[in-house]
């Protein structure tokens, strides 16, 4: 990185990486226990010394420069491990205060959030989970700490991150119970002659699905996006809209007779579902914690579906 450190720096670190994952010069002073002018003076240290602005102002907050960002990602670990050493962290769920922010999609949080709120009301009280929107960018969230865990496809090979194979969603087609196609199987011509309606997380209006009827030669007409899976149903429910989601996303509306499924005409790889978190919480007792809950919810109501 080629800078040039005095002993007294060091301390500096111990700063930066506490704004860094407060994503805030406030609440980094009051995790310090330190006054919001010292940490400020702090930051006006590190800028001359390491010659960079660090951090930008953006809205109410603030923004690490890309600078700061992959100095984060060499010192974070290092830091966590020498404090770590000398300070073990202890983790009593009865009595712990932490709050963590999950990307994951809708589908999932209608899944998983009500058993988890249960199992967190029985044995963590103080712990506070956030649902962060999943758009594919489970990556970026992780190396820019906006979240603590990502479930959800996770298609990258970053060493800093750690990531565990959760399951497989196959995709299905998706109609009203009396819909004119869901009598008899589903051929590609009338797959293709359907309006179809896209859940479209991130705004792009092209799916797995277009890029494997490209590859074929033909194309659908999306008549209908919606960015989220649970504004997909009542619009299946009641009109001849037909869409291709995960199984696992529909099995609550399957259950509840509002849809049923059927077998694509096209044959769509599987979703490899992983949960992921950076290597610098990857020895955090409480992110264990909440993972080993997770990974028991997902078995019970996910994949035992």
């Amino acid at each position: 990185m080629g800078m040039v450190m005095s002993k007294a720096d060091l301390n500096l670190f111990v700063i930066f990486d506490a704004i860094m994952q407060e994503q805030s010069i406030t609440a980094a002073a009051q995790r310090l226990f330190m006054t919001q002018p010292s940490v400020s003076n702090a930051v006006a240290r590190m800028r001359h010394s390491w010659n960079d602005e660090l951090f930008v102002k953006q809205g109410r907050g603030i923004k690490a420069t890309p600078f700061a960002n992959q100095l984060w990602q060499q010192i974070s670990e290092p830091l966590y491990t020498i404090n770590n050493a000398v300070n073990p962290v202890q983790f009593i769920a009865a009595i712990a205060r932490r709050r963590f922010r999950i990307a994951l999609t809708d589908g999932m949080t209608s899944v998983l959030w009500l058993p988890l709120r249960k199992i967190i009301e029985q044995q963590a009280p103080g712990i506070d989970l956030h649902a962060v929107p999943f758009r594919g960018d489970g990556e970026h969230l992780l190396l820019s700490n906006e979240v603590d865990l990502v479930l959800d496809s996770y298609k990258g090979n970053n060493k800093l991150i750690h990531s565990q194979w959760m399951s497989d969603f196959k995709f299905v087609c998706v109609m009203r119970p009396d819909h004119a196609l869901a009598k008899k199987s589903l051929s590609l011509e009338s797959f293709l002659a359907a309006e179809h309606l896209f859940v479209s997380l991130s705004g792009d209006a092209r799916g797995v699905v277009d890029s494997q009827l490209t590859e074929l030669g033909e194309q659908r007409r999306i008549a209908m996006t919606v960015n989220s899976f649970s504004g997909a149903f009542p619009l299946l429910a009641e009109t001849n809209l037909i869409c291709t989601l995960p199984d696992a996303a529909v099995s609550n509306a399957v259950a509840a007779g509002l849809v049923i499924t059927k077998t694509l005409p096209i044959n769509i790889s599987d979703v490899k579902i992983y949960m992921a978190w950076h290597t610098r919480q990857h020895r955090d007792p409480a992110l264990n914690w909440l993972k080993n809950r997770i990974d028991k919810v997902y078995r019970q109501t996910i994949i035992d579906d």
